[in-house]
């Protein structure tokens, strides 16, 4: 299976990390570091850690590409980054003893013939061989329908889609006549597709049906200390695996999406789907940037999440999950 990422609104992210954040305060920072980022791209490269050759598309600010340059020749991520005017955004993230605290900016405007020319070249290489990973915010200058129109092109050619947004392009792209194939939506945009409060699991588990129902094979909701959700046409699970020592929380959503591609790309049950996918967005969480620990710490991972038959819960190994 050939595996593409698109990522239409990229970022630089730089991290950094004090004691303790309080709002108005002066801070001395103990680190200071900087990543290629964005959802997609942080999905390829966690792919690529898992040794999956993956492509990845998307609009590239030509004025400070170096850091997205050098991630790709370093993890031979095939880059397929249309490069347009202008620099990437640089979004903020704030470490502190407690939690990480998000500053994105929005983005860079793009014009419609680079976004048609990046789109072309995505469907192009989409078959009936291929996984297409769409993440992320769209930039100004993009139409909000863009996810839905795009869905529908790929899966015109054959390609199976996973969709990663949130907001207006989300709920777009679930009104369309063609849906993606997967989504892993958070309890918060599944309440806004629904239009009613998604809290719990049973709550998850009643809207995602109604996906489901509506033509979406993998339906994958992220719950935080509930841990995730997986429902497809072989059933419904959730799954669970407390963090222990966690770096960084950047980009654990993209390594969770990441594990799912790789699941995908082994034809995995549910179950392994949802082990998978679980310990691939733990692990990370113990490093640094997107990356992932090595194989055998993933596959550690794998064996002690807890795996529950949706609606009911077993005895035991409940924890936290990210």
């Amino acid at each position: 299976m050939r595996v593409a990422t698109v990522t239409f609104n990229p970022a630089i992210d730089q991290t950094i990390t004090v004691d303790h954040l309080i709002p108005g305060e002066v801070h001395r920072a103990r680190a200071v570091r900087q990543n290629a980022g964005g959802k997609g791209v942080n999905v390829a490269s966690c792919l690529a850690d898992w040794g999956i050759p993956v492509t990845a598309f998307g609009l590239l600010g030509s004025e400070n590409a170096a850091l997205f340059e050098a991630l790709c020749a370093e993890k031979t991520i095939a880059d397929r980054f249309l490069r347009i005017p202008g620099a990437t955004r640089v979004n903020l993230k704030i470490v502190d003893d407690q939690d990480t605290t998000d500053i994105n900016m929005g983005g860079a405007a793009v014009d419609a013939p680079a976004l048609e020319k990046q789109i072309e070249q995505v469907e192009a290489f989409a078959g009936s061989d291929s996984l297409i990973v769409l993440s992320g915010s769209l930039p100004p200058g993009c139409p909000p329908g863009l996810y839905a129109e795009l869905i529908a092109r790929l899966r015109g050619r054959g390609a199976r889609v996973l969709l990663d947004t949130s907001g207006l392009p989300l709920l777009l792209a679930l009104q369309g006549k063609t849906l993606p194939n997967i989504i892993k939506p958070n309890l918060r945009e599944l309440a806004d597709w629904a239009g009613e409060p998604v809290e719990t699991a049973e709550d998850a588990l009643r809207i995602a049906a109604r996906l489901a129902a509506k033509g979406v094979e993998l339906v994958v909701v992220s719950m935080g200390a509930q841990g995730a959700l997986f429902l497809s046409h072989s059933g419904a699970l959730t799954a669970r695996l407390r963090a222990e020592g966690v770096t960084s929380t950047v980009g654990a959503g993209d390594a969770m999406v990441a594990g799912l591609v790789a699941a995908l790309s082994e034809a995995a049950e549910l179950e392994e789907i949802a082990r998978l996918s679980t310990a691939f967005a733990v692990g990370k969480l113990g490093l640094a940037g997107p990356n992932l620990p090595d194989r055998d710490t993933i596959r550690t991972l794998m064996g002690q999440v807890t795996i529950a038959s949706a609606g009911r819960a077993e005895a035991g190994g409940a924890g936290e999950t990210t």
